[in-house]
């Protein structure tokens, strides 16, 4: 500990509320330069809001924070500037960017690079941690798998250097060499005068790295005490305010009759020639080195990856391809990626619990709620997980109480087999000794359980064998007295000196499919292909007179494009693009018609800018401060401005003036100049995109809105920005349109409402924020605009550009949507 004893961080009274639930009740804490202050307490009892409300990213309902000597207040941006950097329990992370870019945005101003040194810049950061980690910085964050997530994290909190570093249930997902040099980092820290807090279930790590610990309970403060001075079961009864039984529930004496799981020549990703059998009654646990194919084996017995082999359940042969058909056999998965894969987070409690098992809810075909309720609140009193109410959403909970909800909402299923991988991960020790005993109890019933652990210690205490894995294949079983601790960790330690991973399951086309580049590619590809079969078709195709009247329809469509494009990145729609364009044409009509003087079309031109801005801040305030949903939002303002350009000319009228309309259509031989300034523009988004401050921030908000708060990027700035810049863009793009209907029509943009959308979409944008691409929007006004004019050069009819935009959206959608979902982490 540094001899200053300088105060880094303190905490004076602080309070926090939450609906139905005190979580902090004035509570103070402090933390010393030089020192590790380990925090402990029960699921639930405060220490993660406690830390929240530190770091800024909670705003206290009472008290102080005093960081480094300044008040910091509800301003996550102003805490890390400051010097806090916090690693959590779920990593802060925006799925859709690269690892290089989320260690970017996640370290404050000072330590960022410029961007055109983001890839070694990352990788130098990533080799601190170890030369070997396998983690390129070049992958989006959504392809990672936990253990590599949470090392991502914690790079990005070192990377800060920062003077307070939180670590927030920091070992979880770590494997034993990484817990090593995660304790080398954290003294390395305190060594230079900074200081560390340290929050873990795991009693014996603090006791390991911490100076002092403070215990929370209920959200009281229960003292602060030297780490040395206190024995392992002291701190437990401190933490659960009383003596706690601590021993594994007794195993079964003799095992029941039958079978309930048996499996032969299995074979998967990551594993070959498994055989095992799970008796009724009977827990097995698999051990080894992590990526041997213990993990991979739960999954593919769950349907989340495919296998092959024979499969029984309770004495039946059973075929499965899907979690559906693993349900089916009985075969159920408590998971141990819990936000990922356990927890729908803004559904309620009860929806959570009961959608393992909504059969037994049905009263005549239709669900009843009365029956759901019931059972909730009889599993939430059984399994004492702690919540305001059933209707609570679960994201709400801790760690625990979700753990405990997953694991109720499970047996609700009644499986035959259960399969459980990290049964207490992230759970307090008190909650540990309760899941034991359910699961004991559980097994006593007759259910096969099948375990994987990382902790030998828990695998030895809970199980009746153990199977060690090495290289994809059993090594050695484990029974009776052979079963413990020591026995288990020198099998696995002796079986392989080398961890060997699963060799990944994504073949290079879906990886490739997955990234930017793709969509641009294959609509380059099917615009060539489609050009050449017209040009092969009809020779007027490729002249300048066809595309001289063509590329002003494409420049059109693709800069209304642009700003539903922008829009989407951060997770909206904008459906009254179309009716704005119609209303700039309509407004302008009284402007810019023959005979205007210079002042009245200086009007007109400045109208244009402040009816699109209009638009869009109108758009934003319904969305944003009001609340509304995107797709409601602006189809009240899609109605509205129609409705106001129908008043302004009911039918078509005002002629704009000749001058103007060759302004617009100016052209260098057969290409309009406005077709040359839309690529360019479209280049220099998309360079912005990828390589500016702005880019990274609108795809890092679509991607995880919360994440992205944390990291610094401002919602609300960030969601007018996106907006207004959407309407601005509709309303220049109405300017190349006032050149083409010529006059004052008040329907003549309604069309561009869905085409800016196709064209987005096809272009290979999410519609859940944080991907896309203005150069494939591009593309995909080029593809929309040449299909229509296809359609018309082989004489078909309306209806078949109908049918082929709709074919181009969904087929787009249906690849884009599989590459990504291959391409994800499992």
């Amino acid at each position: 500990m540094n001899p200053s004893n300088e105060t880094l961080l303190q905490l004076d009274g602080v309070t926090k509320l939450f609906p139905g639930v005190k979580a902090l009740d004035a509570v103070t804490f402090s933390v010393r330069a030089g020192e590790v202050h380990g925090l402990v307490g029960e699921n639930g009892a405060g220490k993660s809001t406690l830390m929240g409300v530190a770091s800024g990213a909670l705003m206290a309902d009472g008290g102080a924070v005093t960081l480094c000597a300044r008040i910091v207040r509800g301003d996550p941006e102003l805490a890390r500037e400051l010097g806090l950097a916090i690693v959590r329990q779920e990593p802060a992370l925006m799925p859709d960017l690269t690892v290089a870019e989320n260690l970017y945005l996640g370290v404050p101003l000072r330590c960022r690079p410029s961007l055109s040194q983001l890839a070694p810049w990352a990788t130098g950061l990533l080799r601190r941690w170890s030369d070997d980690v396998a983690i390129d910085p070049r992958d989006r964050v959504v392809t990672l798998g936990p253990e590599h997530r949470f090392i991502v994290e914690i790079v990005k909190a070192l990377a800060a250097e920062p003077m307070v570093l939180v670590l927030d249930e920091p070992t979880e997902h770590l494997l034993a060499e990484d817990v090593d040099r995660l304790f080398k980092h954290v003294r390395a820290v305190t060594a230079r005068g900074a200081c560390v807090v340290y929050i873990s279930h795991r009693i014996r790590e603090v006791q390991q790295i911490a100076d002092r610990l403070t215990v929370l309970r209920d959200g009281q403060g229960q003292g602060t005490y030297d780490a040395s001075s206190l024995s392992e079961q002291q701190i437990v009864e401190l933490i659960v305010g009383g003596e706690l039984d601590r021993e594994f529930p007794a195993k079964a004496v003799a095992p029941q009759a039958g079978v309930a799981l048996r499996v032969d020549a299995l074979d998967g990703p990551g594993f070959a020639n498994v055989a095992m059998r799970v008796g009724r009654g009977e827990i097995v646990g698999l051990a080894g080195i992590d990526g041997n194919g213990q993990r991979e084996l739960l999954r593919a017995l769950s349907g989340i990856v495919t296998s092959k082999g024979l499969l029984e359940v309770d004495g039946r042969a059973v075929r499965i391809r899907t979690p559906d058909d693993a349900a089916a056999a009985g075969i159920r998965l408590l998971p141990g990626d819990r936000h990922r894969e356990g927890i729908f987070a803004e559904l309620s409690v009860r929806e959570n619990f009961s959608m393992r098992s909504l059969g037994l809810d049905l009263v005549g075909g239709l669900l009843s709620k009365r029956s759901e309720s019931r059972r909730t609140r009889d599993a939430v009193a059984r399994f004492a997980v702690k919540t305001p109410t059933t209707e609570t959403p679960i994201g709400s909970l801790s760690g625990g109480n979700q753990q405990k909800l997953v694991l109720a909402s499970v047996l609700a299923s009644q499986p035959v087999v259960m399969l459980v991988d990290e049964p207490t991960q992230g759970v307090d020790v008190g909650a540990r000794m309760e899941i034991y005993k359910t699961l004991r109890a559980t097994a006593a019933s007759g259910v096969g359980i099948v375990v994987v652990s990382s902790d030998a210690h828990e695998v030895a205490g809970l199980c009746d064998r153990v199977l060690i894995f090495s290289r994809g294949k059993i090594a050695k079983e484990l029974a009776g007295a052979e079963v413990s601790e020591h026995n288990i960790t020198s099998a696995v330690l002796t079986s392989t000196t080398v961890r060997e991973r699963a060799p990944g399951g994504v073949s290079g086309f879906w990886k490739w499919a997955s990234g930017d580049l793709a969509p641009i590619v294959m609509l380059t590809l099917a615009v060539l292909l489609l050009g050449a079969y017209a040009a092969a078709v009809n020779e007027f195709y490729l002249t300048a007179r066809n595309w001289s009247g063509v590329l002003p329809l494409i420049a059109t469509l693709a800069l209304v494009a642009f700003g539903q494009q922008l829009l989407m990145l951060v997770g909206g729609i904008d459906l009254s693009v179309g009716p704005l364009m119609g209303l700039v044409v309509v407004v302008q009509s009284f402007f810019l018609v023959t005979d205007a003087g210079a002042g009245q079309q200086a009007i007109g031109w400045a109208l244009v800018l402040g009816v699109a801005l209009a638009v869009g801040f109108l758009n934003w305030l319904l969305v944003d401060p009001v609340g509304l949903h995107p797709m409601v939002a602006t189809l009240a303002t899609y109605m509205a401005v129609q409705a106001v350009s129908l008043i302004l000319r009911p039918v078509p009228g005002g002629l704009i003036a000749d001058d103007v309309m060759e302004g617009i259509g100016a052209s260098i031989g057969f290409v309009p100049v406005a077709m040359i300034a839309v690529g360019v523009l479209a280049l220099l988004l998309e360079f912005g995109l990828f390589r500016s401050r702005w880019g990274l921030s609108f795809r890092g908000f679509g991607s995880k809105p919360e994440a992205a708060r944390v990291a610094g990027i401002h919602p609300r700035w960030t969601m007018m920005a996106a907006y207004m810049g959407c309407s601005l863009l509709a309303g220049i793009a109405a300017i190349l349109m006032m050149a083409q209907v010529g006059s004052g029509d008040a329907t003549a943009g309604v069309n561009y409402t869905l085409a800016s959308i196709a064209a987005v979409v096809i272009g290979g944008a999410s519609l859940f924020g944080g991907r896309g691409s203005f150069v494939g929007a591009l593309l995909g006004a080029l593809l929309i605009t040449q299909v229509n004019v296809v359609t018309t050069f082989l004489g078909l009819t309306d209806a078949w550009q109908a049918y082929l935009l709709g074919g181009m959206i969904l087929a787009s959608v249906a690849l884009y949507s599989k590459s990504r979902e291959m391409a994800v982490a499992r």
